[in-house]
């Protein structure tokens, strides 16, 4: 597949013992009613507290690369460099160096360039690619997106879903998961409320 690279550091495997069981997780914040984003294309209502914002960074210490859409991407360069980080709250100093340590894998057919360091562009999503990329990897990997995590799903490469479920309906929008051709049965794993109200949700990919 072709790719740019941009930035000092090269994506690779990370140095350590191979690990067999290295998962890949399609993690989102999404309303009720599953959207991640609302009919204007807004998201604000989903925005985390400190103590969901604590936990996301928890889950992400145990990943090693994102895979990423063109716009997830670039919503979430913002990590890269927040403005005035030295002054904000531990959490967001914690995720900012969370994000600057994964390697990123970015697929868009129009991008050139990726500012962010530890990032390749790939051209389209090959589902053997990233079969392998699991194979050889030694931290598990995240998908971000639900056009880029639908093409996941259908290959059957994802191995686990967090989903945050926002007390707020809003109707329509972008939806948090695809339509599926076929029925799933998923083992529920993991579940936490906070006080915001916002439910986690941890599943398995079943049968």
């Amino acid at each position: 597949m072709p790719s740019a690279t941009a930035g000092p550091e090269p994506l690779a495997v990370r140095s350590g013992e191979h690990n067999a069981m290295a998962k890949l997780i399609y993690s989102a914040i999404c309303s009720l009613d599953g959207y991640i984003e609302d009919r204007q294309g807004t998201s604000d209502w989903a925005a985390p507290d400190e103590e969901v914002h604590t936990f996301v960074n928890d889950l992400e210490r145990s990943v090693g690369t994102h895979l990423l859409g063109r716009r997830m991407y670039e919503t979430l360069m913002f990590w890269e460099n927040p403005p005035d980080l030295s002054e904000q709250p531990p959490f967001i100093q914690d995720y900012a160096a969370l994000w600057r340590a994964a390697d990123k894998v970015v697929y868009s057919t129009s991008l050139q360039t990726a500012p962010t360091t530890r990032t390749r562009i790939e051209r389209a999503f090959d589902p053997e690619a990233v079969r392998r990329l699991k194979a050889e990897a030694t931290e598990d990997l995240t998908i971000g997106g639900p056009e880029l995590a639908a093409n996941a799903i259908a290959a059957g490469l994802v191995d686990e879903y967090q989903l945050f479920l926002v007390p707020v309906l809003v109707g329509g929008g972008k939806r948090a998961l695809p339509d599926s051709a076929d029925t799933r049965s998923l083992e529920l794993l993991d579940e936490r409320g906070f006080g915001n109200g916002t439910v986690f949700l941890r599943y398995g990919s079943g049968t």
